[in-house]
């Protein structure tokens, strides 16, 4: 007999359990989560989960701000832990784009955000072993940190299993299924499950579920990679997660007196995901070194410890895809999130479930985040972004 469930959802990362975990929580019954490996083994378990609010658009910085609430309240809303901690976050701008963070600060403190800006004179209080004397300005969020993505995802899933949602692990789906224009369910390497009701968010491996249904949205795969460095010896406390728009990087503290660090290098990656090295490269863990080293001094000569690959997907503009696709009734999609989707995780679960279950999204607008604004010529640029219209900082 033919398995069938109301609501099949294929991708056990962050998005994917979020999305089954408020899909359950709202009373939906008969949700099957299918993940082709084990659940975040893809861009999630290889994400850096800064927790943070600034964006250079209120859309963003919106869900950013919802699923801050639930990373804050883990345990109470889903069960389990997260990792969220919250040593602070400085956000840095090079010199002539101080009223462009000044307007987004000002967004931002509209939504709520707990947001500031702050001088060189702060930043050395907060942060003394931050080199300050290139930054043209700066933002402090207090609440904000990171978390860890395989715990929050590992979450999720255990919160939607004890409400019902069957979670299937070494489960690839090879194909959706569709009759006369709409979803009728999935094929499995193991057989089909009848759903009228899809969402998918499967990361690096949408296209190929994607090409049957004649579906493109531009999507390119990218290889990004992290490094991680032993604190020197003066350094003995965790010290704020930063995004250093002049550097093109971000750092945050890790358990472990470490430091991971990231720069925006990724390069398009045209094989086999599934082949991708996961190794860090040598010429990589160099320019880590260069950019870490400039901005704090103290880890210009620090050991190197370690450090990994991962796949993203980007969209064409560097924002995601959240979408219920018209031309194929019943296909919900969260794709192209380049690399930024960890943190607005919970909220974009729960956006989906409320779109599946009461016909429309309450905790945000999704609208901007509408697939169809590439075929209309609509990409979206951030007016008040920081030298960088298309790539966000990953993670």
């Amino acid at each position: 007999m033919t398995p069938t469930a109301d609501i099949v959802i294929i991708g056990g990362g962050a998005n994917g359990t979020s999305t089954a975990f408020h899909l359950a929580a709202m009373g939906a019954r008969h949700v099957r989560l299918l993940e082709r490996r084990h659940l975040a083994a893809g861009a999630t378990g290889k994400s850096g989960a800064l927790v943070r609010m600034h964006y250079t658009n209120e859309h963003e910085a919106r869900l950013a701000l919802e699923s801050l609430r639930i990373f804050r309240d883990f345990r109470a809303i889903v069960g389990g832990e997260c990792g969220f901690e919250a040593p602070g976050f400085l956000q840095l701008v090079p010199p002539g784009y101080e009223a462009a963070l000044r307007r987004n600060l000002a967004r931002q403190q509209r939504l709520g955000i707990e947001t500031r800006e702050v001088s060189r004179e702060d930043i050395r209080t907060l942060f003394p072993e931050c080199r300050t004397d290139d930054i043209g300005a700066a933002a402090w969020e207090p609440g904000s940190g990171y978390a860890d993505p395989s715990a929050t995802a590992y979450g999720f899933a255990a919160a939607a299993q004890r409400l019902g949602v069957t979670v299937e692990t070494g489960c690839e789906v090879t194909r959706i299924l569709t009759e006369r224009g709409r979803v009728t369910g999935v094929e499995t390497a193991a057989g089909r499950v009848q759903a009228p009701v899809v969402v998918l968010v499967p990361g690096a491996w949408a296209q190929p579920l994607l090409d049957p249904l004649g579906l493109d949205f531009g999507l390119q795969p990218f290889r990004i990679q992290v490094s991680l460095f032993r604190w020197p010896a003066a350094l003995t406390r965790k010290h704020p997660v930063v995004i250093d728009a002049g550097q093109k990087a971000w750092i945050r503290p890790v358990d472990g007196s470490l430091t991971l660090i990231g720069v925006e290098l990724g390069a398009a990656y045209g094989g086999d995901p599934d082949k991708l090295h996961e190794g860090v490269d040598e010429g990589y863990v160099a320019l880590c070194r260069e950019r870490l080293g400039h901005r704090l001094p103290l880890f210009a000569d620090s050991t190197m410890r370690g450090g990994w690959a991962g796949m993203i997907m980007m969209s064409p503009d560097g924002r995601p895809i959240i979408d219920r696709i018209p031309s194929v009734e019943g296909l919900y999609v969260m794709l192209g999130d380049s690399g930024t989707s960890f943190k607005t995780s919970p909220a974009i679960g729960k956006c989906l479930a409320e779109w599946i279950l009461e016909g429309q999204p309450r905790t945000a607008d999704l609208a901007p985040f509408g697939a169809s604004r590439f075929a209309e010529g609509r990409p979206w640029i951030d007016e008040d972004n920081y030298g960088r219209e298309r790539l966000t900082i990953s993670r």
